[in-house]
């Protein structure tokens, strides 16, 4: 029997950036507010102690920041002809657990969005007729534009105190365009700050890009170059480029996170409260199963609670928040075969190519220091800024070299035919691991039919519940873009003129592989549209089907982007706060009719 807990405005399930942006945004509205977190209490002291956290066995190998998958993971196969086997060791991608999730471990790379990426398939089908995308290929456009958006990337901006150099404020060239990126959309202020001091291996990057007829600039990193005070009152020291930043808490005070740049705010106010250790099974629905009660969880005494609330937000992990409308019955199930269906459709991730280049030992790039969203790109091939006609893929990628710090166990790497171990690996060790550069091709990828997220018939979580089934794997379009990146990218890498050029780039025919490592960055599966028969999420997040349920995050974009989520999930979810602070309260119903 539940333990029915006293009725709440608003319930929060997880406590990362979406979970924490929602709470702040309403707790200033008046409203009661609990967020439930399934991880522990976790916070930038202690956790983040020096030097305690400068652990590269607890934190890289170990992975102490990361869910605990013995418990609940997803199951992966690469089509529906497969069978599905759950994912019993991290790899591939690396969601976060506790208090901070993903938004403590995280890098640092804020950027916001190339206008286009907000309505693909329009862009597409006007410029190069909708025959150029594939038949299989199910991308859509969001349904709320880059202009819409502006004012709340620029305030979350504000909030992460982010780095970088503007192109344009206002239409107007910022310092003749050093330094900041020429395909960027016009902004409405500066960056909060400027961006961080250049790293030899970004320099280097920067050079040869040049020399090449592209065109670099700095990253938008929420990495801070100097002191900052955000809008909440919460306080950020200058980052060391320490080089324990991926992965870690930052200890200098550095690297933006829920924890440092909006729950002191939180802990001020009365109506919030962060329950830790409490695992959301499901979101209650009324008799109608047109609206949400509440939620039930299990608290840290493995008791089952009930949760009332008058709104539930859906605040977890990209899949985690699939999962959990598919539990609770919130939206109809997609199916790859009728292509009916709107929660777990279009299922995207992100298209990774890197190229490793060697030197001399008189090029030192010291690649033990560094920041997590420091570094310079080119967007020359990302989004729509080429051509994509003569190339026949949809698509593009921005590329850079991001030296986030290269630590001894997991950040060793060697030129190609170096023997994996004995004398000879370690000799290369030693003479190659302050003297390389890695750059990567961060390629968007795209949705199609038979990638989607549903429920596992066969396998179950601790507490009985279906794991979440994963149908994933690479298309013809994904390896052809990869392909072309990589030429492109390499001319970067040869205008360097190393000793030795390593390429990871995708294979004809190659398939999803789960056990190395490529970003965390998972995208789709209830997405946000216009139209209900194609989309679980109207233009606000809100569900079309149960309307006191929102959902921000990254399982609401219809496909996945060139450039690292983290900026538009930011932006996406105050623009979902502000229409239910503005419209939901004052009169709670749909906010798009149907």
């Amino acid at each position: 029997m539940a333990t029915i807990m006293k009725k709440v405005d608003a319930v929060i399930v997880g406590f990362g950036w979406t979970g924490a942006i929602m709470a702040k945004e309403l707790t200033e509205a008046g409203l009661h507010v609990v967020a439930l977190e399934r991880g522990p209490m976790q916070d930038t002291y202690p956790d983040g102690n020096y030097p305690q956290v400068i652990d590269e066995l607890t934190y890289s190998v170990r992975k102490k920041l990361f869910q605990d998958i013995s418990k609940e993971t997803v199951t992966i196969r690469h089509s529906v002809n497969d069978i599905a086997l759950p994912n019993r060791q991290l790899g591939a991608f690396l969601p976060g657990n506790g208090v901070g999730g993903a938004g403590l471990h995280w890098s640092g790379v804020h950027f916001r969005v190339d206008p286009i990426e907000l309505r693909m398939r329009s862009h597409y089908e006007e410029r190069y007729g909708k025959n150029f995308i594939p038949k299989d290929m199910t991308i859509q456009d969001f349904g709320v534009s880059y202009e819409e958006l502006e004012p709340f990337f620029d305030y979350a901006e504000k909030v992460f105190g982010t780095s970088g150099q503007a192109w344009t404020v206002k239409g107007q060239l910022v310092g003749e365009g050093k330094g900041g990126n020429p395909y960027a959309p016009d902004r409405s202020s500066h960056f909060p700050l400027e961006s961080q001091k250049n790293t030899y291996s970004a320099q280097l990057f920067q050079q040869a890009a040049t020399a090449v007829g592209y065109k670099p600039y700095n990253l938008p990193s929420a990495n801070t170059s100097g002191p900052y005070t955000n809008p909440y009152g919460a306080q950020m020291g200058p980052c060391n480029f320490c080089g324990f930043c991926s992965g870690y808490v930052c200890y200098m005070y550095s690297k933006a996170s829920p924890n440092v740049n909006i729950l002191p705010a939180l802990r001020q106010v009365p109506n919030f409260e962060l329950r830790p250790n409490s695992h959301v099974l499901k979101v209650n629905l009324d008799s109608t199963k047109r609206k949400a009660t509440g939620v039930t969880y299990i608290d840290a005494q493995g008791r089952e609670i009930e949760q009332p609330a008058d709104l539930v937000i859906l605040g977890a992990f990209q899949f985690h928040n699939v999962r959990l409308m598919l539990l609770s019955g919130i939206g109809k199930p997609y199916d790859p075969i009728t292509g009916e269906g709107v929660v777990g459709k279009n299922f995207a991730y992100q298209n990774m190519a890197t190229i490793k280049a060697y030197f001399d030992k008189d090029v030192h790039t010291n690649n033990f220091i560094g920041a997590g969203g420091n570094g310079v790109a080119v967007d020359d091939f990302n989004a729509d800024n080429f051509d994509h006609g003569p190339h026949g893929f949809v698509g593009g990628s921005p590329m850079w070299v991001n030296q986030a710090g290269s630590r001894p166990i997991a950040g060793t790497s060697n030129p190609p035919g170096t023997p994996a171990w004995g004398s000879a690996w370690k000799r290369a060790t030693a003479d190659y691991y302050t003297h390389q550069v890695s750059m990567d091709a961060h390629g968007a990828h795209q949705s199609y039919r038979g990638n989607y997220l549903d429920l596992d018939p066969v396998y179950r979580d601790a507490y009985g519940l279906p794991l979440l089934r994963m149908t994933f794997d690479w298309q013809e379009n994904d390896i052809k873009m990869n392909r072309f990146m990589v030429e492109k990218m390499g001319k970067i890498a040869e205008a360097m003129n190393p000793k030795a050029i390593a390429v990871l780039g995708k294979k004809v025919g190659e398939h999803f592989n789960t056990a190395s490592y490529q970003t965390t960055h998972l995208n789709g599966g209830a997405i946000m549209g216009t139209d209900p028969k194609t989309s679980a999420l109207n233009r606000y997040l809100q569900c079309w089907d149960v309307h006191n349920v929102f959902v921000p995050g990254a399982s609401a974009f219809p496909q996945g982007l060139g450039y690292n989520p983290t900026g538009l999930v930011a932006a996406l979810t105050y623009w979902s706060a502000r229409a239910i602070r503005e419209q939901y309260l004052k009169n709670p119903g749909p906010l798009v009719q149907a």
